[in-house]
């Protein structure tokens, strides 16, 4: 699961770790990065009935994330023209398939925009090298 779906639902373990995470990104002066991707597999899950009851809400969902990218040092990173060929090299490397290739072009897509670190409970992103993962507390 990730930060976004964590500091959003108040059900979830980790959800005062991610708001406190969140919290001191958005209010900060360093320059944080938002995945495109992580942002649809956020709207995607929270409003999934099979995965919350209840659901979040359309509005409630992408208010949210609105709040988030409102914040001056939130960038939303998007698939530029490398992200291809990084993506294709990532998951060779790796030997990324079935659900771990969705990890695998948010690798490409930090490599891309030369995010170097990203905050996740997911053990998964650590075969994703130089990229280092840093863990919510």
């Amino acid at each position: 699961m990730n930060i976004l779906i964590y500091a959003h639902r108040g059900e979830t373990e980790l959800h005062e770790a991610a708001v406190s995470r969140l919290v001191a990104l958005a209010e900060g002066a360093e320059k944080w990065a938002l995945p495109v991707f992580r942002v649809t597999e956020f709207l995607r899950v929270v409003t999934h009935p099979r995965v919350f009851d209840p659901a979040s809400g359309v509005d409630r969902a992408t208010g949210f994330i609105q709040s988030l990218v409102a914040a001056p040092s939130c960038e939303v990173v998007r698939p530029g023209p490398e992200f291809l060929e990084i993506l294709v090299d990532t998951a060779r490397r790796t030997q990324s398939r079935a659900n771990p290739m969705f990890d695998a072009q948010i690798a490409a897509l930090c490599q891309e925009h030369g995010i170097d670190t990203v905050p996740t409970n997911d053990r998964d992103f650590e075969r994703f090298e130089p990229l280092r993962v840093r863990r919510l507390e």
